[in-house]
């Protein structure tokens, strides 16, 4: 199995300090916080990575290069205009090939570090075309929502008003594919701010009657796309707790 990161984005909502790097460098503890995630990779048996990059891409090229410092394989990607998830998942389909992989977003620190352990163990399990790491939010508003029929996903909803999310189960930035899911993506169409939502290629997934199913998250998930999301990683990381 292969790992995807997607690590182009501007990190806009984190201004001034993506001024200078990728969100994706900002520390958590004493590391970057996509290092974090390729320690899980590792933990989980995945070596060899594709790093979807775009802006001030050279600093992520900078920190990691080919990956030897970590024991890992990293391979890197330009997606020239960020336009979706989507299209940074579809970005790697050549060096992915016909294989399952495991895509995390790179701003994204867990706790513990064993989480993709776990939901590749369930996905394996389940013989499962997509599975999604998901966690209860008071306000999923800003992340894709699920609805839930026992331990499958039956609709997925993208950034929903609140009084019309399909429950508090938010998308954690976690998946695992089968190679299917490129399928869905050459069929998913631009959303109104012309990008090409993943949630919108999950939900080409089920209604082809694809088995989707979700794993709600053991410990602690923060995304770090907000100053204030950085310090409550940094404080969860050094007090355990947020």
């Amino acid at each position: 199995m292969k790992g995807l990161i997607p690590a182009a984005g501007m990190g806009t909502r984190l201004k001034p300090l993506t001024l200078a790097i990728p969100k994706e460098l900002l520390i958590v503890g004493d590391k970057a916080v996509i290092e974090h995630v390729i320690e899980a990779f590792k933990l989980a048996g995945i070596t060899d990575i594709v790093i979807v990059v775009g802006w001030r891409k050279h600093a992520i090229l900078d920190y990691f290069g080919s990956g030897k410092r970590l024991d890992v394989n990293i391979t890197y990607i330009v997606q020239d205009e960020q336009n979706g998830l989507a299209n940074a998942v579809i970005s790697g389909r050549r060096l992915i090939g016909d294989e399952p992989f495991t895509v995390v977003l790179g701003d994204n620190y867990f706790y513990p570090n064993t989480f993709l352990c776990d939901i590749i163990k369930y996905h394996n399990k389940k013989n499962s075309d997509c599975t999604v790491g998901v966690t209860k939010m008071e306000d999923v508003t800003s992340y894709g929502v699920i609805k839930p029929n026992h331990e499958r996903i039956i609709d997925i909803v993208e950034k929903p008003k609140k009084e019309d999310a399909p429950s508090n189960l938010a998308c954690t930035g976690i998946y695992v594919f089968q190679p299917s899911i490129f399928d869905a993506i050459t069929k998913t169409k631009p959303d109104k701010n012309n990008e090409y939502q993943l949630t919108d290629s999950i939900k080409i997934m089920i209604e082809e009657k694809r088995n989707v199913y979700y794993q709600k998250l053991k410990g602690q998930h923060i995304d770090v796309g907000t100053i204030e999301r950085l310090r409550k990683a940094n404080r969860f990381y050094f007090n355990g707790c947020v």
